[in-house]
């Protein structure tokens, strides 16, 4: 254990990338141990002969069909014209959007940048702070994750043996909990700090330019609908789900927007295939890293340490979420799931923790863990997209943190907020 988890942690420090750290990390530890290494092809492509892991570049796919078919722009005229009349109600809109957005990409890195390339500039011309504005949409990108189809839970649900249909119908309630605690919190900020001024807009234009902005996007909305009613009426699995996704998306942008050409498409497989590429090797070297932990009984080990630190499930939520917010800070999301959801899911079913429940406890966690430097990949991308350093966006975040921590707990000690739907 020691040199798998000591070699792991070098190669981090030295900042080897994630899928290195694993493979490196436990072909050592085998090797220590007197493991033939044919056992890591073996295992390797094992781990990625899965029927359920087609979610991925399905749902990866359909994600960047949307970003560029024009589906992005018309959802962010719908949330602005849903909320764009009241005080914050541009960040609000951001919010909003990532939360539409969500429901298509299930990526929360690839919600951030859908969404910020147009929000922050939004936000800016209406007197936020540029800090504040791009601090916004790296939180609400982490919804991404949360709001189904989600990829953290289809990794999730692979790798800890748990419904994955079941994961998403149970994200619904949570991640609109978490949307509107950032809208009420973005609301308060710009109240006490006077900006995003904006005037009294009769309902009646209101109601009209809702009705004229949401039938360009009604289109789109139909996508979560089909997708989790299919899912939730047993006409297609989680996985099959994902390739009506882009079948959906395709026609949508193509033929009903008329954003999307050809010759579009050859950049969209090309950062699909990419994107694939880089989560596969995740996959793939973690499921090496979950033999070697499986050789040295560490989950074993963990299971009795844990039991002795945590007196019930109260106890051992608490060190859960302690330990996830540790993590999260420098490891990339996919690798925690698929470290970390082998050990402590069959751990936490030992104190009655319903699966389904504690999954949702684990990819908002993980999902929060995109916001917390030095790794915190939304940052970096609404760093990019905004071209405000991290560290300047700082303060912002730590107001977002606070009300995520509070959401967090919440989603942890009411089980009722994740499961209501599923029951």
């Amino acid at each position: 254990m020691a040199i798998l988890f000591g070699s792991m942690t070098i190669l981090i420090v030295i900042a080897v990338p994630i899928f290195a750290v694993m493979g490196i990390s436990s072909i050592v530890a085998l090797r220590a141990k007197g493991i033939d290494l044919i056992s890591v092809p073996q295992n390797v492509f094992e781990a990625l002969d899965s029927f359920a892991l087609l979610a991925v570049p399905f749902y990866v796919l359909a994600g960047n069909i949307m970003k560029v078919g024009g589906i992005s722009n018309r959802l962010i005229g719908l949330a602005t014209a849903l909320l764009g009349w009241m005080r914050g109600g541009v960040g609000s809109a951001a919010i909003l959007t990532c939360m539409f957005f969500s429901t298509i990409s299930g990526s929360s890195s690839a919600t951030t940048a859908a969404v910020g390339s147009t929000m922050v500039p939004a936000m800016q011309r209406k007197g936020y702070p540029k800090n504040f504005a791009a601090a916004t949409v790296a939180v609400g990108g982490e919804l991404g994750a949360i709001i189904p189809p989600s990829l953290p839970m289809v990794i999730y649900g692979l790798v800890a043996n748990v419904s994955i249909g079941g994961l998403f119908i149970a994200g619904i309630v949570p991640g609109v909990l978490i949307g509107l605690s950032l809208i009420i919190t973005i609301c308060l900020v710009a109240k006490v700090q006077d900006f995003d001024q904006t005037q009294a807009v009769p309902f009646r234009e209101w109601a009209r330019n809702v009705f004229v902005v949401g039938r360009e996007a009604i289109v789109a909305l139909m996508m979560p609908v089909i997708i989790l009613g299919g899912i939730y009426s047993g006409a297609f699995t989680a996985t099959e789900a994902s390739v009506v996704a882009v079948i959906y998306g395709f026609l949508v942008s193509r033929f009903v927007y008329h954003e999307m050409t050809f010759k579009d498409l050859i950049t969209i497989l090309n950062d699909s295939a990419v994107m694939t590429g880089m989560v596969m090797l995740i996959v793939a070297f973690a499921a090496l890293f979950g033999y070697a932990m499986t050789i040295n009984q560490i989950p074993q080990y963990f299971g009795e340490l844990v039991s002795k630190i945590a007196s019930g499930p109260i106890g051992f939520l608490l060190l859960v979420n302690v330990l996830l917010f540790v993590v999260g800070t420098f490891m990339e999301a996919l690798a925690t799931i698929l470290i970390l959801a082998p050990i402590l899911t069959p751990v936490a079913q030992t104190y009655g923790i319903d699966p389904v429940h504690f999954g949702i406890i684990f990819i908002v966690n993980v999902a929060t863990g995109m916001v917390t430097p030095p790794v915190a990949v939304n940052l970096n991308i609404a760093s990019e997209i905004s071209g405000v350093p991290m560290d300047a966006m700082m303060k912002p975040v730590l107001i977002f943190l606070a009300v995520l921590t509070i959401d967090v707990l919440l989603i942890s000690y009411v089980p009722a907020i994740s499961l209501v739907l599923l029951r």
